[in-house]
């Protein structure tokens, strides 16, 4: 970890590894700019203690600069201060994928840096599994285990398409995961093969075109895609994201907390927010309106109506 920050308000958590390397003299020149103190991470997991020491010593505005990973880190490190109610989270964009931060409005990092210093901040859920946490969603089967081998490098040559590269990969010889979904509340919400389960908070399986989950509801929304040929699933999967429509290989619920045991002896992989972790089953439950963030002016509480 690089840079004493000292007891800055206003505190930068920098992974300069984030969209290979390209943004950090950026970054560091509008930082001066705004008057903002930067702390440059060297290694995995420098975020989370950077943002819990940046919490301790009084910063009420920590920024994440990266992508989605890197806020996970962050808001890891603002929970392990105990300091949701003090500190604000601000998104700067500089990961490959940037998929919370467009979700939340934030359009670019410039962008990022106008919101963080005088943007118009809400409170948002939060996703607990187990001792994991998650901002934006937690997901397992092909695109967990096509996210966990995607790398740095093709991240780097490739971009955003870097994620589809590797689901084509993966999906060849991806085995359909036997799963068992239920809710202390409700009973089972689902049963049978999977091939991808999305658990959203600030994000949502497409329907219609949009990304964006009601990140304010206390609920997750919950996308499941069973097993099925690839011809099927990719038509299935293009007629609910152009039209809305039903389709067979695609069940939706929403709910405040859930349960998924896997009917296999193998543990299957699971990523929050983009960190993988390993489970024969997991519970999940929403912490509701607990990290205040600032957003753009795009963002829309409940992106639906």
């Amino acid at each position: 970890m690089t840079e004493d920050v000292g007891t800055s308000d206003c505190v930068l958590v920098v992974n300069p590894e984030s969209g290979n390397g390209e943004h950090l003299e950026t970054i560091r020149e509008l930082a001066a700019e705004y008057g903002f103190a930067v702390a440059v991470s060297e290694e995995a997991g420098d975020p989370v203690s950077l943002a819990r020491r940046a919490a301790d010593d009084g910063a009420t505005r920590i920024g994440a600069c990266g992508g989605d990973g890197t806020i996970n880190e962050v808001v890891r490190g603002i929970d392990a201060a105990d300091a949701f109610d003090r500190v604000t989270l601000g998104v700067i964009p500089s990961g490959t994928g940037n998929n919370f931060a467009g979700n939340v409005g934030v359009e670019g990092i410039e962008h990022g840096f106008e919101l963080l210093a005088e943007g118009e901040t809400r409170r948002i859920d939060l996703g607990t599994a187990g001792e994991k946490l998650f901002v934006n969603s937690c997901i397992c089967g092909l695109t967990a285990d096509a996210s966990g081998k995607t790398s740095s490098d093709l991240k780097g040559r490739f971009g955003p398409l870097a994620y589809v590269f590797s689901t084509l990969e993966t999906m060849t010889d991806f085995e359909a995961i036997p799963l068992h979904v239920h809710a202390e509340d409700e009973g089972v919400l689902w049963d049978g093969d999977a091939m991808f389960v999305l658990i959203g908070n600030a994000r949502s399986f497409p329907a219609g075109g949009g990304g964006q989950g009601n990140a304010e509801d206390g609920k997750f929304e919950v996308t499941i895609i069973e097993d099925a040929p690839t011809n099927q699933l990719v038509r299935d999967a293009t007629v609910d994201r152009l039209l809305g429509g039903e389709v067979a290989s695609i069940s939706r619920l929403t709910t405040s907390s859930l349960t998924v045991d896997v009917r296999r002896e193998k543990p299957v992989s699971f990523s929050f927010d983009g960190e993988m972790a390993s489970f024969q089953s997991l519970s999940c439950r929403v912490r509701p309106r607990t990290l205040s963030v600032r957003v753009g002016e795009s963002y829309r509480p409940a992106p639906d109506t």
